[in-house]
């Protein structure tokens, strides 16, 4: 179990920091500290055993649970004993250089006085939790487990999750044509409501089949509207209706009432041919289902419903037009599916010699496409005979007692996973099913809870992309989401049959819930063995009160606020119940005040405050909590300053203060949390904070910052104040924001201070704004051949756009009011003065893909007077995918390689000039939502 070898890692670390005598200090309990750990060792090694026991004898899940307990309690204790310790040292320091003697004299009676308190409190809670242990530890004996020794497994470092996403259907080519015939022919319905239920058990691929019948080119041809909603359980009409009304209109409605609700979907559906989608419907009370329909029956006789069901009584009680029931997929297609995810990247002598394994393999799954998935993802790392037998002999395929059939391909990826990734796919239990899952959050939940280490030089954050990484290729994950103009995957989901499974697993650990309504929400009695809790805040509901009385062991609360609810949450009163807390999430719940009592949170990682408008200020205490390495205060506008005792926080390594626009400086001290990774935004005083603020020299010491943006760089006058920040230095940067306001020097030389910027190139993300020099193009610009994503904004002085064609890996370009460019021509593509050097061909912008011009006033010609370089041709952005073009008034014309690209998405807004003036609003009525829990 994954809890106690995270315990001997505390152990460890402890043991690691202090002397022996320290540990024999505990009001003497040494010999219990060395008994705990001896009696975890030993359980340990048959934890393997006893995990693969623990789904067909309920009394070793049973033992498990209790030996889960007390490592949980384990790990508080030793949380609370390194915390300490850690004070201490912090205390120390301050003492070292504050030659004050009232100070002094209050630091040599905390370290003479305080320690001896704090440890015998330490001491009588590990005598108590040795008791438990060595009671558990005895009880091992009588299950006879053996124990294995597998070591660490090593997994094969991911390079992409887009082969995951198959959107090839194997198998349902039937199923689709004749759900697409129903959808387009007017015919094949006489009812008022045409509705088809695609009806089959779990993993069988019914969304799938709908989402590929939803995204038919003819289909989205036909129908005025789509939309999609994800209903799950329970089913709740008015959640649903609001989900259709804000699909239908982009805006989140702020109405309480179903009936209005009702009335508002009938004007906007009135007469139109629209397409539903409703996914994963569960309500077999048919009463549910008539409140709902009275608002979809004033649309075109051709619109249609289509909903997905495993239960075929549901499709009876919501009145079926045609029921289409998905049974399992032929053995033939089962094949297709497995051999194009397990055999890709082996070669065709390697593949051969798994075929005949590999069909048996198939065999088992039993035509379940989600199964077949499975391990195909998990066979694909593994390359011999003997890791493939290994799968097939497998014993867990002859588990009777496991309720789904699919969850016997998922135990044999889940048992593959090394430890670590065990951790942080379960984690995941504590999401409702459909939930969209912000990625980059997920991994800094995992690092709060140490489900994440730094190795082999390679950075937590780093590692964490990775695991999730591997997690997606094995198929735990799907439904990933990117925006157009960002370089990484934004979001994703969890298969309804995986989300299940995680839950078999977790059985009690993670608990989530949906508050509605005025009422008092009774929490579940098994809410106080829960550790990880997200709560869904409906409009008009507030936070259950019911947990402020609680004796809760939560680990994790996220709260989620859905429609800018007001929760009226009393975060004094719930501090008092989460002493145990690694992390805390309280994005967009209209907090008002952070109390001082916030420094009781000791174990606290991870703390989000993010979209909170109306917090002024962060307490003092804050800053004790030494343990903090997440600090998420992105968008709290009213926020003034930071606290004075940041340097205090010395595990911190992401600083997330975007959109902070009311912070004017940063504070003094800052500079020694050297651990910083992330620094969204760092604020450069204008002078007058004097010894209050940090100055910009501070960044020298965040030698391994990931992320930095900068606002105020215009204050700036001395290049060599920028050189002195060594960015060239920092070769972990990925993303670099620059802001160049503040300058009140006319005479400001722009191009120099940009030139001594230079980052190293390795940069992936550069953001320039406000820059007010004449000219753009510093020397380091060219060498930045791993940069995806360039944006310069409000670039007010520039008359000619930089040589960004000599950017290989450019994939995303954003310019926006540089309204001084009258002309767009060869100096673009970055090869003016190469046409006599060169025979060869040449691309410039080889691998972009979208491109934004925005508000460019003065803009009149786009063109390129060469198509040769020397005897070669010239290619131009053969890659592009997207061109928006927005407020250029001046434009009169593209260049000629755009308007012969046919499959080019071109997109112009307020350019009356243009003689190809088109805006694309086809999608426009095409609205997709996913209705969250």
């Amino acid at each position: 179990m994954e809890m106690t070898k995270m315990v001997l890692e505390q152990f460890a670390s402890i043991t690691r920091q202090q002397a022996e005598e320290w540990i024999r200090l505990i009001a003497g309990a040494g010999h219990e500290v060395e008994r705990l750990q001896s009696n975890l060792l030993s359980i340990q090694a048959v934890l393997d055993d006893a995990e693969n026991r623990q789904v067909k004898e309920n009394a070793v899940s049973v033992w498990l649970a209790k030996l889960k307990d007390v490592s949980y309690d384990i790990d508080d204790v030793l949380d609370e004993w390194n915390t300490k310790l850690q004070k201490l040292k912090i205390k120390k320091a301050e003492a070292a250089f504050n030659p004050l003697k009232k100070v002094c004299s209050f630091i040599l009676h905390y370290l003479g006085c305080r320690p001896l308190v704090m440890l015998y409190d330490i001491g009588v809670k590990i005598k108590d939790l040795d008791r438990k242990l060595d009671i558990i530890a005895k009880e091992k004996e009588t299950f006879n487990f053996r124990s294995m020794t597998n070591g660490n497994k090593e997994i094969e470092r991911p390079t992409t999750i887009s082969v995951v996403d198959l959107t090839h259907v194997y198998g349902r080519e039937d199923d689709k044509n004749i759900i697409v015939d129903l959808l387009l022919n007017q015919s094949s319905c006489t009812q008022d409501l045409c509705i088809i239920s695609i009806v089959g058990m779990g993993g069988i691929g019914k969304t799938t089949l709908a989402k590929v019948a939803f995204n038919d080119d003819k289909v989205s041809t036909h129908f005025e509207i789509k939309i999609w909603v994800c209903v799950s359980e329970p089913f709740d009409e008015l959640r649903i209706a609001k989900a259709i009304l804000e699909s239908l209109t982009n805006n989140a409605p702020n109405l309480h009432e179903l009936e209005t609700v009702v009335q508002n979907i009938r004007q906007v559906l009135d007469k139109k041919k629209f397409l539903l989608i409703l996914d994963d419907v569960w309500t077999e009370n048919p009463k549910n289902w008539e409140n709902l329909k009275s608002s979809l029956t004033c649309g075109s006789p051709e619109s249609r419903i289509v909903v997905t069901t495993r239960k075929e009584e549901v499709a009876n009680v919501i009145g079926t037009t045609k029921i289409i029931s998905l049974g399992t997929l032929l053995e033939d297609k089962c094949w297709l599916l497995f051999s194009g995810i397990a055999f890709f990247g082996k070669t065709i002598e390697e593949s051969n010699e798994l075929v005949e394994i590999g069909r048996k393999i198939v065999q088992k799954c039993k035509g379940l496409p989600l199964a077949v998935k499975t391990l195909a993802s998990l066979l694909r790392y593994k390359r011999t005979v003997d890791e493939w037998e290994n799968i097939l002999q497998s014993e867990i395929w002859e588990i009777k007692e496991v309720k789904q059939e699919v969850f016997r391909p998922l135990l044999l990826s889940y048992y593959d996973l090394p430890c670590t990734l065990k951790k942080c796919f379960l984690y995941c239990a504590i999401f409702p099913k459909d939930y969209e899952i912000d990625i980059e959050k997920l991994i800094w939940l995992w690092m709060a809870h140490g489900y994440v280490k730094s190795m082999s030089n390679r950075d937590m954050k780093l590692v964490g992309d990775e695991y999730f990484e591997t997690l997606a290729m094995r198929s735990f994950f799907q439904d990933f989401e990117e925006e157009p103009t960002e370089i990484r995957i934004r979001s994703c989901k969890m298969h309804d049959m995986v989300h299940d499974f995680a839950q078999f697993l977790t059985q009690n650990e993670c608990y989530a819930m949906e508050v509605a309504g005025v009422g008092e929400l009774e929490l579940d009695s098994t809410y106080d063995r829960v550790r990880h809790s997200l709560i869904m805040i409906q409009e008009e509901a507030s936070f259950p009160s019911s947990i402020y009385t609680r004796n809760t062991f939560l680990r994790s609360l996220v709260v989620d606020c859905n429609y800018n609810t007001n929760p009226k949450i009393v975060l004094s009163k719930l501090i008092d119940q989460l002493a145990y807390l690694r992390s805390l999430s309280l994005n967009n719940c209209s907090i008002e005040e952070i109390p001082v009592e916030i420094k009781g949170l000791i174990h606290l990682r991870y703390l989000d405050l993010s979209q909170n408008h109306k917090i002024k200020k962060l307490p003092e205490t804050l800053c004790e909590l030494h343990n903090l390495q997440t600090l998420d205060i992105s968008g709290c506008i009213a926020l003034r300053n930071l606290p004075r005792g940041m340097g205090n926080l010395i595990n911190m390594r992401h600083l997330l203060n975007r959109a902070t626009i009311s912070i004017s400086y940063m504070p003094q001290g800052l500079e020694r949390l050297t651990g910083l990774r992330t620094l969204r935004l760092f604020v450069m005083s204008d002078g007058s904070y004097g010894s209050k603020a940090c100055s910009i020299e501070c960044l020298r010491n965040f030698k391994g910052l990931q992320c930095l943006s900068i606002r105020g760089f215009g204050k700036l006058t001395d290049a060599a104040k920028v050189k002195g920040i060594e960015l060239i230095n920092k070769k972990n940067l990925r993303d670099l924001g620059v802001n160049f306001q503040g300058s009140k020097n006319e005479g400001q030389d722009y191009e120099e201070l940009l030139e001594a910027l230079q980052p190293p190139p390795n940069l992936m993300t550069l953001f320039l704004v406000n820059y007010k020099g004449n000219t753009m193009f510093p020397n380091w610009m060219v060498s930045l051949n791993k940069l995806r994503k360039l944006s310069l904004l409000n670039c007010v002085n520039c008359e000619h756009l930089p040589p960004l064609g000599k950017l290989s890996s450019l994939e995303i370009l954003i310019i926006w009011g540089m309204k001084r460019v009258k002309r767009v021509g060869n100096e673009f593509l970055g090869i003016e003065n190469d046409t006599k050097s060169a025979s060869s061909s040449v691309i410039a912008f080889p691998n972009l893909k979208y491109l934004w011009f925005y508000y460019m006033e003065d803009w009149e010609e786009w063109n390129y007077d060469i198509t040769k370089r020397g005897d070669g041709d010239i290619t131009v952005m053969l890659s592009l995918k997207t061109l928006e073009i927005s407020g250029c008034l001046k434009l009169r014309s593209l260049p000629s390689h755009l308007r012969q690209m046919s499959t080019l998405k071109k997109e112009f807004y307020n350019c009356p000039l243009l003689d190809e003036q088109r805006t694309d609003n086809s999608s426009s009525s095409s609205a997709s939502h996913q209705l969250q829990q």
